[in-house]
């Protein structure tokens, strides 16, 4: 008897009974289970797998692993149900509503407790690690975490390379078994790639099934650890999830009590359902700030794009160009070719006045940006120290008589340490002279040296520079950064992020067509992209000779998105000179809201198009934004999301037939129609192009007069 009862207790310890949750609307099916000490998942979507049986677990350094060794020790489940409003967004409230599942583990060996935690939305899954504190578990290092994400099949997938520092590649669009051959191929000499493997992939992941099932892989709530990414064991088309490490090659250090990020899995039979789900925000935690009354959506135009084309300099004198291989040959400015001069600045003040926007954003004003280029990039910045041709206060006061903001630019040149030491004076100087909104970079390579802009080491300085500038109540646009994952929803006045492959490189050489197609199902997940929209010059060659770029869109695509890559800070990005050119087009610019009370998906499918439609924060207005491939393409779209009774004045922003991103750009035109909740639009959409829909509730029969009904 006494040996049948030591082999019942063994097999319990091998593999207990599985736990499971469902979604709320009971489409999806979590299954957890224990099998020979080590735990593993598996989710499932109307009976077919989407994750199939997947392990859990860390490898630690200098210690025994929380890999395996683990029996099941306490089981908890909840459902939550609540309803927010987000500071800022595309919806006006979000609901949270999941069921929960924490499983706590100990570890027998070690006697170490872990729990896991699933939450099961009516769109995905999050899950996460938990520590709680222990005796036999305080400080602890990790050498990797070993989730993993086994899928069911060969997908189609829409990946960028692994890299540590940067996202800043045009997608590649494949099966899964292909990523391997193309890694290659999909690196640019723009990008300073470190590869981890030659089948690693960033998140956030989109793929699509062979039956027609979409589905993504990222994280939430990246607080105090390394950024993961993916790795693909492409034989059984497992995905593992692999950290960036820091100097010496460790992937966190850890205390507790202490929780993971969140491990996100969204899918759908729709690709709108990916793009309109919330799993990222609420997985985060609520807002930190009791008042937020400081932070605002911004419409921005900028000294900037003369400079990344190479029309001007942001350095004081001509080094910094010629360090570029960029000729002087374009005197044109005040003080030659360096744009951040008083003068040229008020150029821009009185055009956003003009204009109505709500800000301006100066690069290149503060000392120090030759040395910069001089250097190899090695100089640092005070962020304090103007140049000559830079009047800070009587800047500040003009901008002021004239309504508008001047959006500060910080350039940290990766030295982190510096910034952080830097930071107070920097941003009491904004303050002081009414800033209340900066765009940060991180250029080159971060110092400390090597550490990775990903690393848990950045990512805890990111952090501190949101937090330290709410206590000045002043807005982040941080580029270079690491990518988002919802810590919007906590902090509010990160306002904007690059993090990606935006509109500057349409001057390093152009971006993919479809690469704006593909974004918002990506890089989008995690939260805002600073994108810089609205170029209606593609060919760069106009504002300098020796730039060849071309501008891979059409004028009425730059117009749709604004609606299509959704932002609270949205920038007008070419010169003012050029808008006087288009003021009709320009228009959409200028009417098109930042902050959003609703907003759906109207058409979408990645890599080949997506129509959005979206509410007016406060009104009754619609706008619609339609971002096309390289393939001609007809949309087909209802408004049915208007209220019924109700007539409106559609503006159509639209290609002509004979429009083409490469030949035929800015062939555009723009009608006007009365529209209903019962209209229907068939549009036509040139290769690289796409249109966009100002719908303006209309009261005054007057104005009706003369249209045609669509």
């Amino acid at each position: 008897m006494r040996c049948i009862f030591f082999l019942a207790s063994f097999f319990c310890f091998l593999t207990t009974m599985a736990e499971e949750i469902k979604s709320p609307n009971g489409n999806f099916s979590l299954t957890f289970e224990v099998n020979d000490g080590v735990p593993s998942y598996q989710l499932d979507y109307k009976n077919q797998a989407i994750i199939k049986q997947s392990k859990l677990g860390l490898e630690l350094v200098g210690a025994t692993s929380l890999l395996d060794g683990f029996s099941q020790a306490n089981v908890e489940k909840n459902t939550f149900n609540e309803t927010w409003k987000p500071v800022w967004g595309e919806v006006k409230e979000i609901r949270n509503h999941y069921n929960e599942l924490a499983i706590t583990l100990v570890q027998t060996e070690t006697e170490r407790k872990m729990v896991i935690r699933f939450r099961l939305f009516n769109d995905g899954l999050g899950f996460r690690y938990e520590f709680p504190e222990q005796p036999n578990l305080k400080h602890f290092v990790l050498a990797e975490e070993r989730t993993q994400f086994a899928m069911a099949g060969d997908h189609k997938a829409f990946w960028l390379p692994g890299d540590y520092d940067t996202q800043e590649y045009d997608y590649t669009t494949s099966k899964l078994s292909e990523i391997r051959g193309l890694m290659k191929k999909a690196v640019t000499p723009n990008a300073s790639q470190t590869p981890f493997g030659e089948t690693g992939v960033q998140t956030s992941l989109m793929m699509k099934t062979d039956n027609g099932l979409y589905i993504n892989i990222h994280e939430a709530a990246l607080i105090e650890y390394s950024c993961m990414h993916l790795e693909l064991d492409d034989e059984n088309m497992i995905f593992q999830s692999h950290l960036t490490p820091d100097a010496v090659g460790n992937k966190g250090y850890l205390q507790a009590p202490r929780t993971t990020p969140w491990r996100t899995v969204i899918a759908s039979e729709k690709a709108g359902d990916i793009l309109m789900s919330n799993i990222t925000l609420n997985l985060n935690e609520p807002c930190a700030y009791e008042d937020t009354e400081w932070i605002k959506p911004v419409k921005y135009i900028g000294v900037w794009w003369e400079m990344i084309t190479g029309k001007s300099s942001w350095a004081y004198n001509d080094l910094a160009g010629i360090q570029l291989g960029i000729t002087d040959y374009a005197n044109t400015l005040p003080n030659g070719r360096h744009a951040a001069n008083t003068q040229h600045v008020k150029e821009y003040i009185d055009f956003a006045a003009t204009h109505g926007f709500d800000a301006v954003l100066v690069e290149g004003w503060n000392e120090g940006w030759e040395d910069w280029f001089g250097k190899s990039k090695d100089y640092v910045f005070d962020f304090v120290t103007p140049y000559p041709d830079f009047d800070v206060i009587g800047l500040r006061e003009y901008a002021k008589d004239k309504g508008v903001k001047i959006m500060m630019h910080h350039e940290t040149s990766g030295s982190a340490r510096n910034y952080e030491r830097h930071i107070d004076k920097a941003y009491q100087f904004m303050v002081d002279n009414n800033y209340n909104s900066v765009k940060s970079g991180y250029v080159g390579d971060i110092i400390p040296r090597g550490e990775k802009h990903y690393g848990q080491w950045m990512v805890n300085h990111y952090l501190y520079a949101i937090q330290k500038a709410a206590e000045y109540k002043i807005m982040i646009n941080a580029h270079e950064a690491v990518r988002p994952t919802g810590l919007s929803r906590t902090y509010p006045n990160l306002i904007g992020n690059e993090s990606a492959r935006g509109t500057e490189y349409e001057a390093f050489g152009g971006n993919n067509p479809d690469h704006t197609t593909i974004m918002p199902f990506t890089r989008l997940i995690g939260g805002p992209m600073d994108y810089t929209p609205g170029i209606f010059e593609p060919d760069v060659s106009q504002y300098n000779p020796n730039n060849n770029s071309w501008v891979n869109t059409t004028i009425a695509r730059q117009l749709a998105l604004y609606v299509t890559m959704y932002s609270p800070l949205q920038m007008a990005a070419d010169l003012p000179e050029t808008y006087q050119k288009h003021l009709d087009a320009f228009q959409f610019i200028k009417d098109v809201p930042v902050d959003w009370d609703d907003s759906k998906v109207l058409e979408a499918e990645p890599g080949d198009y997506i129509t959005f439609a979206r509410k007016g924060k406060g009104t009754n207005n619609w706008f619609v934004g339609r971002t096309n491939d390289e393939q001609a393409r007809v949309s087909q779209i209802q408004f049915d999301f208007l209220e019924a009774g109700k007539k409106y004045i559609a503006t159509i922003y639209s290609d002509q037939k004979s429009a083409h991103y490469r030949n035929n750009p800015k062939a555009y035109e723009i009608k006007k129609f009365v529209v209903t909740n019962k209209s229907k639009l068939s549009q036509l959409c040139a290769p690289g192009g796409g249109y966009a829909i100002s719908i303006i509730e209309e009261g005054n029969k007057k104005n009706l007069k003369g249209l045609k009904k669509l």
